[in-house]
């Protein structure tokens, strides 16, 4: 079976565990279902760079153990890469990245655990979408790789659309705005649009302001101000606030040196709380108990002063 073929076969079989956990029939639609939470994505790197975990999970055994841990600590979602897009990263080949990927989401998805890749490559994405993935991160938004749309449309896959001015290696060079806001808004609003009249299904889109890409901290709070705003555009959200840098910096010692990664989980559930407050639909992090324990929180106070939730994503039991 060749590639295309490979493709439209994954849209044939998708009914899986991610389509079965949103109670929906058929393929996987992020906004069909009323939840109490948003979703939350566990980052899963299998890569020896990335800014937080980089050289941790290398090993395809290891990154499956850490993968059904994430799982069992509450992730609804393992979302897996194998290329770096931290500030000033450079590319790897399109075999490397394979390579590091595919064995791993063949492997958790075999073991009933919903998988999403996250990668610009559309080659990738149709091969990891073949092992069993059920959805597409890209952080380019479409942009690094004009083919991902007509994987995503043949596979009816949902596509996450990040905002991407440009690569790692040089993006924040064009952390450049007048209305951070109302040009990011306008960026995704364009990116939506272009897979609309692609043939993407609206309903297979979700939206990712990118914080941290081509933006300074000062960008990136001011996003977080205003996710209502988001929100209101009508395409779902999923926030990636985790580790990030600009939260280390917030938390910066009296020297002014940023915490490191591994100790910015609490800065992180707390951004992950005003997410849930505002309606967003997902957040991808790394330390997946914090952001449960927030949601679970938010759910007791909304219970006892019988308030609806403000998210349509996910409820549990």
């Amino acid at each position: 079976m060749g590639s295309s073929g490979a493709i439209l076969a994954v849209s044939e079989q998708r009914a899986g565990s991610l389509a079965d956990r949103a109670r929906t029939v058929g393929p996987f639609t992020p906004w069909v279902t009323a939840g109490t939470r948003p979703w939350v994505f566990g980052v899963l790197n299998v890569t020896p760079d990335s800014f937080s975990d980089g050289g941790r999970f290398e090993t395809v055994a290891v990154a499956v153990e850490r993968g059904m841990q994430l799982a069992a600590e509450g992730a609804d979602v393992i979302d897996i890469g194998g290329e770096s897009t931290r500030p000033g990263a450079g590319r790897v080949s399109e075999a490397q990245e394979m390579a590091r990927v595919i064995p791993v989401v063949t492997e958790l998805a075999g073991r009933g655990v919903a998988c999403s890749v996250d990668t610009t490559r559309s080659a990738v994405a149709a091969a990891a979408l073949t092992a069993g993935a059920v959805a597409v991160n890209d952080v380019s938004g479409g942009l690094a790789d004009p083919e991902m749309v007509d994987v995503v449309r043949a596979a009816g896959s949902p596509w996450i659309l990040m905002h991407w001015r440009g690569p790692s290696d040089r993006m924040q060079s064009m952390a450049r705005y007048t209305d951070v806001v109302t040009q990011v808004r306008h960026e995704l609003s364009g990116r939506v649009d272009e897979a609309l009249a692609a043939g993407v299904d609206r309903r297979l889109l979700v939206v990712d302001p990118g914080l941290g890409f081509a933006k300074n901290a000062t960008h990136n709070w001011t996003v977080l101000s205003t996710l209502d705003s988001f929100v209101a555009d009508g395409v779902p959200v999923l926030l990636g606030a985790s580790r990030k840098g600009f939260l280390g910096e917030m938390l910066a010692g009296p020297d002014g040196t940023p915490r490191p990664p591994e100790q910015r989980d609490a800065a992180t559930a707390a951004v992950s709380l005003l997410a849930a407050q505002v309606g967003v639909w997902a957040v991808r992090v790394h330390d997946v108990r914090g952001s449960r324990d927030a949601f679970a929180v938010l759910q007791r106070i909304r219970e006892a002063a019988g308030t609806p939730p403000a998210v349509g994503g996910v409820s549990d039991g």
